[in-house]
């Protein structure tokens, strides 16, 4: 960045820093970050700074008295994993309200689903007990409309994966009825039915970006189907054993929310919101597109 605007190292620095430069429109905070030749890099000196603190001000993607849809950066926590545990995107999202004002602002947060900790992406919590009671109705009836974009293993193929999820496949770990071992009988009672669609949107290399759409959401759904069908998320750690292919590094698993629609539970009304991968997750495409010498984009007619 300092080559292409002329600013002083410096200078360069504390502006990425502060918040106040784009590349390709999007903030680019790593004042080191190497770009493409064509990218088209904005210095804003005179805009707004980046708030500093844990959660920013811009990952409150929306909000009402009735929701807050936020944008949750990988390696937070969704909501506490033992009583007392603050450090969580629960809580900050409730500071950060409090800090804009309007009514509600101190009270607790009503949980309706959950994202991995590792996990990028939009979360919805809920402001009254009517609207927590209302949406929590339109998860459990799988009426959400939840996409994920996700970084796999291998060449994934276009496919729909549909199993029943158990807390213990054989050895311990989650994963599908009848797939670590040969199924003795149907699945036990507490059997989750689970449907991923996946479709594979670039090949890149070793590995393939991919949508995943849910038609239910059940704990590591995605990270155990891909998984299953032979094309773990690159930085998988727990569902990869089985997995004897070239493994790619990555300090998280590549997966991010990118798509969250429901009726909402004030107006009645259909709503839909979409936010992009992270820059760790952009920069893993990248990587592995090798600046563009092998990534090749699939498309498919199927809808």
């Amino acid at each position: 960045m300092r080559e292409r605007t002329g600013v002083s190292w410096s200078r360069a620095r504390k502006l990425c820093c502060d918040g106040r430069v784009t590349v390709d429109g999007v903030r680019c905070l790593d004042p080191a970050r190497r770009v493409l030749p064509d990218a088209v890099i904005a210095v804003d000196e005179q805009g707004p700074k980046l708030e500093k603190g844990p959660l920013a001000k811009s990952a409150i993607v929306y909000f009402d008295r009735d929701v807050v849809v936020v944008d949750k950066p990988p390696g937070m926590l969704a909501v506490a994993d033992e009583p007392g545990n603050k450090e969580t995107l629960a809580e900050y999202t409730r500071t950060l309200l409090r800090r804009m004002g309007g009514r509600g602002g101190d009270v607790g947060l009503g949980v309706v689903h959950r994202l991995d900790k590792d996990t990028s992406g939009l979360m919805v919590f809920t402001r009254t007990a009517d609207a927590k009671r209302i949406l929590a109705a339109q998860f459990r009836a799988h009426h959400i409309d939840r996409i994920y974009h996700a970084i796999a293993h291998g060449v994934v193929p276009e496919t729909d994966i549909e199993t029943d999820l158990v807390m213990d496949r054989g050895d311990g770990l989650r994963g599908s009825h009848g797939v670590y071992r040969r199924a003795h009988g149907a699945p036990a009672t507490d059997a989750k039915h689970s449907v991923t669609h996946v479709r594979p949107i670039e090949r890149l290399e070793g590995a393939t970006l991919v949508e995943c759409r849910l038609e239910t959401g059940r704990q590591h759904q995605i990270r155990i189907h891909l998984s299953e069908l032979g094309h773990p998320l690159v930085g998988e750690r727990v569902y990869i054993r089985d997995y004897s292919g070239p493994k790619i590094g990555a300090p998280r698993a590549m997966l991010h929310a990118r798509t969250l629609g429901f009726t909402h539970p004030g107006s009645g009304e259909q709503v839909s919101f979409e936010r992009e991968a992270p820059e760790d997750f952009r920069e893993m495409v990248e990587g592995l597109r090798g600046q563009g010498a092998h990534g090749r984009a699939v498309r498919s007619d199927r809808k």
